[in-house]
């Protein structure tokens, strides 16, 4: 003890230790509670190095290429730790969903099945996670982003992965080969008057390799990309006093109208200004670079959402 404390009563040390204890208990407690709240926040994380796909053209190999659906609903990343979005997003899955996963990294499709890509995108887009929500989604596997070899060598380790969870929301994508265009254009037609999306061909022979390439590829019978709301058109006819048309920009800057394809409701509450909207067309102008027929299809709102830049 300081040899200054010395000089003071007992009474008075003791009363001094007392209000010591408790003016540090307060702040011992909030310590408790940041350091509580630092091990259950969501660890920040960077976005993934993922294969994309280009488009598929007629006279490429297609006996070189795996074919799968192509589904519609959330990019999700399994890093061996937690969920992630494309662009690195934090998904808030409950703890239950991804219980016993490997820390083997997977790629995969967050899929409420087809038609239903409005769930997949609400239920991954919550902060707080509602089981119910999560109860209707699967986790659709379809590669294996660290595993060495190529695909052909890395679906048995996928098939493998996929049987030890054992969880019946975790499936593997299926994957076929075709020998023929025709088969190829049977299965599309197939898969889309079932309500599906259109079709993935994955080369057999490649390693996974980040970024757009012939490894991967994507039919649909349409092209679609995304566009920001920047205003509206005011409605005619049966839509006077709604919206009539959607004005918006996409990542090269050019501006249009997105008329057909808002339902009713959509017309009396439009995707506000700011948000992502995703469209169909049908090729673009040669001159001006602008979508032919552009027809809205839904809103994108999934964490960390980002556009891409449709080209020629």
């Amino acid at each position: 003890m300081p040899l200054s404390l010395l000089k003071f009563p007992s009474w008075f040390l003791h009363a001094l230790i007392c209000a010591g204890f408790w003016l540090s208990a307060p702040l011992q407690a909030q310590t408790a509670v940041q350091t509580t709240a630092q091990k259950t926040a969501p660890i920040a994380t960077q976005a993934p190095s993922l294969m994309l796909a280009h488009i598929w053209r007629n006279g490429l190999p297609l006996q070189d290429y795996w074919i799968s659906e192509k589904l519609d609903g959330v990019r999700g990343y399994w890093n061996g730790l937690q969920l992630i979005s494309r662009s690195g997003q934090v998904i808030a899955a409950p703890s239950w969903f991804t219980q016993g996963w490997p820390a083997t990294p997977m790629g995969g499709e967050l899929w409420a099945g087809r038609g239903q890509f409005s769930h997949a995108q609400s239920t991954t887009a919550q902060t707080q996670p509602s089981d119910a929500a999560w109860q209707r989604m699967q986790f659709m596997v379809f590669d294996l982003p660290a595993a060495p070899g190529s695909f052909d060598e890395r679906l048995p380790l996928l098939k493998q992965t996929v049987a030890h969870i054992n969880q019946t929301w975790v499936q593997m994508v299926a994957q076929q080969k075709l020998s023929s265009d025709a088969q190829l254009q049977t299965l599309l037609n197939q898969v889309v008057k079932a309500g599906g999306e259109g079709l993935m061909l994955h080369k057999g022979s490649a390693p996974y390799r980040s970024g757009r390439s012939d490894d991967l590829l994507k039919l649909k019978p349409f092209d679609d990309a995304e566009a920001k709301v920047i205003g509206y058109k005011s409605g005619r006819g049966q839509w006077q006093g709604m919206t009539g048309a959607l004005i918006v920009q996409n990542p090269q800057g050019l501006q249009f109208a997105l008329g057909s394809g808002l339902n009713a409701e959509q017309r009396k509450n439009p995707p506000p200004l700011g948000s992502w909207v995703t469209y169909r067309y049908q090729g673009l102008h040669e001159k001006s670079g602008l979508p032919r027929f552009a027809r809205f299809m839904r809103m994108r709102d999934e964490p960390g959402f980002q556009p891409e830049a449709i080209t020629r």
